[in-house]
């Protein structure tokens, strides 16, 4: 027993959560001392085996009790406080609360752990009545105490906590100041594991409410860092594959962000995670929707309602793509009515706006644009903020103000290309084709809607691939694809592959591919010959 318990504490200092688990696993529980207990504990909890570890902690808490051991008997309680609140057990949550708060109530005792105390505290009344401002006062309190104790993970917690409240309550800026400064103790690895991961789902969830993509994505490939560094991970490890899908689906890695996605539902699954699951569950529909895979889309927005995660606007914008725009105008009515908090209708407002707008109806798109620029200028978002010129700029269009509609989309184009966000700048490339196609430019359209193809095709975009050429050439007899025939036109005017991917926004080896492709179609073996193709069937 001895040599387990001494190989289980080397594991456990090594970060060895299998190791550790499997080596206590094989000691009588009634052996292990309290520090072995939590030490199991919290092996099985990294591991996905929560309930297990519930048991354990309890037994260590019962322990302590006990033996007039108050200080751990509560800190063992607001763990198991802490941990089934994150799995969002709110109810058992609570009861530990309320025991650990008698418990010290009764010893009269001046301990950190009433700093830790006032923490769950700030949870419950979150979590109970949604009292942000309540809350804070006790975030606040315990990082007080936490500083007093120097206790420095309750002090990091703490500003998380605190951080958070305050974006509730307004005060952005200086919320998220906190949350960047809690997480130089997390990166600095100043905090135990299971802070650690904790801290990371609470700040990125915040930075996604915030719609700060850019530090979305900071935080989020530290997160993948350090669950890289564990890789026996279980609990935290889906919460960290949803993030990485969302910002690769944000930076245009399609494939791998749907195969995070993917993997996210099956770690959330088990053991589940019922809310989280159904957001990865509608990132899946999103990239199913986007790739026009409207069946799996339309499986994957359902699991994310059965899991309790609103499949809006994602299934609306579906419905438009599909032709059904009565059922995505009356459905996003619908969500964008019951959201209330700013935050909440910016995440609808660009979908809403243009599904109206395809229904014919302008006012209520312009009334969309505006509340979303309005609420992009409160939150300093410049996600929101091109979403919201975008918006205005369809809507000028619409409304015929089309200089207006071009100086709004290029905005939107240059706020967009700097969040490196390929899908939306190329739609937003379409919509400057077609001002540009109102004035009467046809070849800044055409330059417009050529870059925006060559982004749709690269995303395997094809839905937006088919709106964009629903107006294109019949298919040739000689099997050529639009983007071919672009590439045959300027390869017949003599030019380079590197001036031809200069002039289609696209890579050299993109076009050397796409003229290799020519040749093989064409039946020719020289750009000679394919010239003299493109002029013999007027394609020059």
């Amino acid at each position: 027993m001895r040599r387990a318990t001494d190989d289980a504490r080397a594991a456990f200092e090594r970060h060895d959560w299998s190791g550790t688990y499997r080596l206590l696993a094989g000691v009588r529980v009634d052996d292990l001392s309290v520090d072995d207990l939590d030490r199991f504990a919290t092996a099985a909890y990294l591991t996905g085996r929560d309930e297990g570890a519930f048991e354990l902690w309890a037994r260590a808490h019962q322990v302590c009790a006990q033996a007039d051991e108050i200080e751990l008997a509560a800190r063992f309680g607001l763990r198991l406080a802490q941990m089934m609140a994150f799995k969002g057990d709110i109810g058992r949550s609570g009861g530990w609360v309320e025991r650990v708060r008698r418990l010290l109530d009764d010893a009269g005792i001046d301990c950190v752990e009433l700093g830790y105390l006032a923490h769950a505290s700030a949870m419950c009344r979150i979590f109970g009545a949604g009292d942000f401002a309540g809350a804070h006062e006790m975030f606040v309190r315990a990082g007080a105490i936490g500083a007093a104790h120097r206790d420095r993970e309750l002090v990091t917690l703490a500003r998380i906590g605190e951080g958070r409240m305050l974006v509730y309550l307004g005060a952005r800026a200086e919320g998220v100041t906190l949350l960047d400064e809690a997480m130089i103790s997390v990166e600095a690895r100043e905090v135990s594991p299971l802070a650690v991961g904790d801290a990371y789902c609470t700040v990125i969830d915040a930075c996604v409410e915030l719609f700060d993509v850019t530090r979305c994505r900071v935080w989020t490939e530290s997160f993948s860092r350090w669950c890289d560094e564990h890789g026996d991970l279980v609990l935290y490890r889906g919460n960290c594959l949803l993030h990485r899908a969302q910002v690769l689906h944000m930076h245009g890695d399609w494939s791998d962000a749907a195969e995070s996605a993917r993997r996210a539902c099956e770690r959330l699954a088990a053991p589940i995670s019922r809310l989280t699951l159904g957001g990865a569950h509608y990132v899946e529909g999103e990239l199913h929707r986007l790739r026009g895979e409207f069946d799996a889309a339309e499986v994957s927005y359902r699991s994310a309602n059965e899991h309790g995660c609103e499949p809006q606007p994602g299934l609306a914008l579906m419905r438009l793509a599909q032709g059904r725009t009565d059922t995505a105008d009356a459905s996003i009515r619908r969500v964008l009515d019951e959201a209330v908090d700013p935050i909440s209708r910016a995440r609808v407002l660009g979908a809403y706006a243009e599904i109206v707008l395809a229904a014919g109806d302008v006012a209520a798109a312009r009334a969309a644009a505006d509340e979303l620029t309005a609420v992009a200028a409160e939150l300093a978002s410049p996600f929101l903020q091109a979403r919201a010129a975008h918006a205005t700029g369809a809507v000028l269009l619409a409304e015929g103000r089309v200089k207006d509609a071009l100086q709004a989309s290029r905005q939107a184009l240059q706020l967009w290309s700097e969040l490196e966000a390929p899908h939306e700048a190329a739609l937003t490339r379409v919509l400057i084709a077609e001002a540009c196609a109102a004035v009467g430019d046809t070849e800044g359209a055409e330059l417009a809607t050529s870059a925006a193809r060559a982004i749709f095709e690269a995303l395997g975009a094809t839905p937006d691939l088919a709106r964009i050429d629903g107006s294109a050439e019949p298919s040739r007899p000689d099997g050529l694809t639009s983007r071919e025939l672009e590439v045959l036109r300027v390869l017949a005017q003599g030019k380079t592959n590197r001036v031809i991917a200069e002039k289609l926004f696209i890579s050299e080896k993109t076009v050397a591919s796409h003229v290799s492709h020519i040749f093989t179609k064409l039946g020719v073996s020289s750009r000679a010959a394919a010239t003299a193709y493109a002029y013999d069937h007027d394609l020059a």
